[in-house]
């Protein structure tokens, strides 16, 4: 398991205080300076607890503080504002630090309370942050998350791994269901003996009884030599067999068989051969299904899930999307020449809309493509090809209202010929106010009549 351990502070302001800089430091913090939001945003570290200090009496406009608000999204991230006393008379202010910080101070303050309250803000963020398994296999993926479907996935992984009985691991394409038996089999009294994989989908039915149990030299032609089956090099260790559901029916008898005896005996052969192995099975198949429709034999099934591991799809593991972006980022951003720092808002609100139907498979392959192909330092929604998954922007009701307002005058403007007088008795408004929302709203022209 992974944990932080270190206390991180993100220190954004327009104007550093040096003396801060140094009694936090010497606090205990590792202070990271940051003055605007996408420096933020390329210091966060997803799923790692941090403190994070936003000085708004440094002179934040209303669009900054706007961009500041997907940086303080994070729960493990706990936020203490610093500000004016009559900036907390400003709605926009007022609803960054009710929606997004743990605590506020008044400036001036001393460093003792600026201290404490930072201190407490990461006391809560650490709440939030739990721990990851991170299995050491080989292969282009990991086990990363933090989401609540993962963690469940974590705690059942350690309760199987301590029994002996078959385990039947369901999930969709891509979501990483051989990494689970992996990590399955490292943590179980077998993790001394061989992991062996078969992926019963992609070995044609008439090789598959050899594959399985082996064969005699002799026990068909082109067989020159014997050959150990799969099941049999598991011996002592854990048999992996994957898209079980793709076993071919004359394959299923014999392997109900196997799971009965605890024997083999090869293609060709007559010896009786014990075998001691975990089996691990899992398919992106219904297999309840396909044992009502006859495609799978109920006893192998009932054989083969003792003990049941459902895997979440990508899609429906929240905050884990972004974390695992940054993970393959992190990873593999060694394929590109420029130093890539991370994912545009745009990007990471599109992998959060898109539905993901390969799953973690799929979002390494948009990953490692978008690494290759990005012409600037930050990965767009465009580099990972979800352009059409960027959310429509969301829109205050100021702006709404506005909109509404300017595209009434306008049409109004035009049917009454700009005849001012005219145009504020439809709208119902004195031609003053008209006029200063021509003038507000850029409708002012020539035509108008009106003197400047």
């Amino acid at each position: 398991m992974a944990y932080d351990t270190g206390r991180t502070l993100i220190y954004a302001s327009r104007k550093h205080s040096d003396g801060l800089l140094s009694f936090l430091g010497e606090q205990g913090w590792q202070v990271v300076p940051a003055k605007s939001a996408s420096d933020v945003g390329r210091i966060l570290n997803p799923g790692v607890t941090s403190a994070a200090l936003i000085d708004l009496a440094s002179g934040y406009s209303d669009r900054e503080m706007g961009a500041f608000e997907s940086c303080m999204q994070p729960a493990t991230v706990g936020w203490v504002a610093a500000t004016n006393p009559e900036q907390l008379t400003t709605t926009s202010i007022r609803r960054l630090i009710r929606d997004y910080c743990f605590d506020y101070v008044n400036v001036p303050c001393t460093n003792d309370q600026l201290a404490h309250s930072i201190g407490h803000a990461w006391g809560m963020a650490s709440l939030s942050e739990v721990p990851i398994i991170t299995p050491q296999v080989g292969g282009d993926q990991e086990m990363v998350g933090t989401c609540e479907a993962m963690q469940q996935l974590f705690r059942t992984i350690r309760k199987v791994a301590n029994t002996d009985a078959p385990v039947f691991i369901s999930g969709e394409s891509g979501t990483g269901k051989e990494l689970s038996a992996v990590a399955i089999h490292e943590r179980s009294l077998r993790a001394k003996g061989p992991f062996v994989a078969i992926n019963c989908g992609a070995i044609p039915p008439h090789l598959m009884q050899s594959e399985l149990f082996g064969y005699e030299r002799g026990a068909f032609t082109g067989a020159n030599a014997r050959k150990v089956g799969r099941v049999e090099s598991a011996n002592g260790g854990t048999l992996f067999l994957d898209e079980i559901g793709d076993l071919p029916i004359e394959s299923q008898a014999s392997l109900l068989r196997f799971l009965q005896q605890g024997a083999i005996e090869r293609l060709g052969g007559h010896e009786v051969i014990p075998v001691n192995v975990r089996i691990i099975s899992a398919t992106h198949v219904d297999l309840e299904t396909a044992v009502k429709e006859g495609r799978f034999r109920m006893d192998l099934f009932h054989r083969l899930c003792v003990l049941r591991v459902d895997e979440p799809p990508l899609r429906a593991r929240g905050q884990d999307i972004e974390i695992l972006a940054h993970h393959v980022l992190q990873r593999f951003k060694g394929d590109n020449h420029r130093k890539i720092r991370g994912f545009t808002q745009c990007a990471v609100q599109a992998m959060y809309e898109y539905h993901w139907p390969g799953n973690v498979r799929e979002l390494i392959n948009r990953v490692r493509r978008a690494i290759v192909m990005a012409d600037s330092r930050m990965i767009s929604a465009k580099d990972l090809d979800l352009l059409p998954w960027v959310p429509t922007l969301v829109r205050t009701l100021e702006e709404i209202r506005a909109e509404a307002e300017r595209t009434a005058i306008e049409q109004a403007l035009l049917r009454h010929c700009h005849r001012l007088t005219d145009v504020a008795a439809e709208l119902g408004i004195s031609r003053i106010t008209l006029y200063r929302l021509m003038c507000r709203y850029g409708l002012r022209g020539d035509e108008s009549g009106v003197p400047a």
